[in-house]
């Protein structure tokens, strides 16, 4: 039900909210909204008056700096390893580049610590420049189907003879 980053977007900067417009409007839980005033910071217009009322532009002002205090810039040559929460360095300085469009890819490298998957974003002009450290590979792109064995282990089609791909039933 509840959203781990809710959207600042959906606050409307001058307008005055409930909890539980605030917990219908982030799909967040009302208590987790009475947590976020009480332990958190989150201020209201006034702490005497029932119901509590938190002004938009405030709601706002919190859930930017709630998720700008988790983020973490990773320096040069470092990957962000989810597992692990932290900036870190691929296992001996290795990665695979992997491609997504011309200029553009992810580095790939294992983390040292976990052994998991750590991906960084990179453009292929600048890989040295911006990664000096790293000892950089590029894999092969892999074979089509076409390009191996004639028949597979599983081919009901007997050496020599040819067909459309199609198994053909009833001979």
């Amino acid at each position: 039900m509840g959203r781990r980053h809710p959207n600042p977007g959906l606050v409307k900067l001058h307008q005055s909210y409930t909890i539980e417009e605030i917990a219908r409007l982030l799909r967040t839980h009302k208590n987790t909204v009475r947590n976020w005033i009480r332990n958190h910071g989150l201020r209201t217009i006034d702490d005497r008056k029932r119901p509590l009322l938190v002004l938009g532009a405030e709601l706002r002002r919190f859930l930017i700096a709630r998720r700008g205090g988790a983020k973490r810039k990773c320096p040069p040559n470092h990957f962000y390893c989810f597992r692990c929460r932290a900036p870190k360095v691929p296992d001996g300085k290795m990665a695979d580049y992997i491609p997504f469009s011309m200029t553009t890819g992810n580095l790939a490298g294992l983390c040292p610590d976990c052994g998991g998957w750590m991906y960084r974003c990179a453009n292929r002009a600048n890989l040295r420049t911006a990664h000096p450290e790293l000892d950089v590979m590029f894999p092969q792109a892999k074979k089509h189907l076409e390009d191996g064995s004639p028949l597979g282990v599983n081919c009901d089609l007997k050496d020599g003879e040819e067909g459309d791909g199609h198994t053909q039933r009833g001979k």
